[in-house]
């Protein structure tokens, strides 16, 4: 059997987290998550009010380790599950040029929901606090990642494996 590559994005809120768990469960994959990696290396030095740009060169830190051992993991026969947020196409399609270029089969799982349903589930997981809860989404950065968020056309869809809850 080939390891696969599988790449989950959406908004925020669409329950990619929840998916990500899930389907690393029944592929068997090794599950790797960008929130989980910021909490558990950033989140004690986060500095308040969050600087965008302090947190894309950690998100960037993390994301070259992930890829590091992630390729490791499929190099050894297991497939992967990325969760690594990818809100804009540029993200997507440089996952995909990677894939590519490492000759890593790949599929794209496009997870979503109504903004309505997003925001309520942020708001509810920041309370409850928990399996999928790494890093506190207040209101002002739920609309910020909101505006940052590319939703896909479809031709990037094409081929993904599409979940709207």
């Amino acid at each position: 059997m080939t390891a696969t590559l599988h790449v989950i994005f959406g908004p925020s809120g669409a329950g990619k987290s929840t998916y990500a768990r899930e389907l690393a469960r029944s592929e068997p994959a090794v599950h790797f998550a960008i929130d989980d990696w910021m909490a558990r290396l950033f989140a004690a030095d986060m500095p308040e009010p969050l600087e965008f740009e302090w947190m894309m060169a950690r998100v960037e830190r993390c994301e070259a380790q992930i890829w590091s051992v992630a390729a490791a993991t499929m190099a050894a026969g297991t497939s992967v599950v990325l969760d690594l947020g990818l809100m804009r196409k540029s993200d997507r399609a440089r996952v995909a040029e990677i894939a590519q270029a490492c000759e890593l089969p790949i599929q794209f799982h496009f997870v979503t929901a109504s903004s309505e349903v997003r925001r309520a589930r942020v708001l509810e997981r920041n309370e409850v606090r928990g399996e999928t809860f790494a890093i506190e989404v207040n209101p002002d950065m739920f609309d910020f990642i909101e505006g940052v968020y590319e939703a896909p056309e479809a031709e990037e869809l094409r081929g993904a494996i599409i979940s709207e809850s």
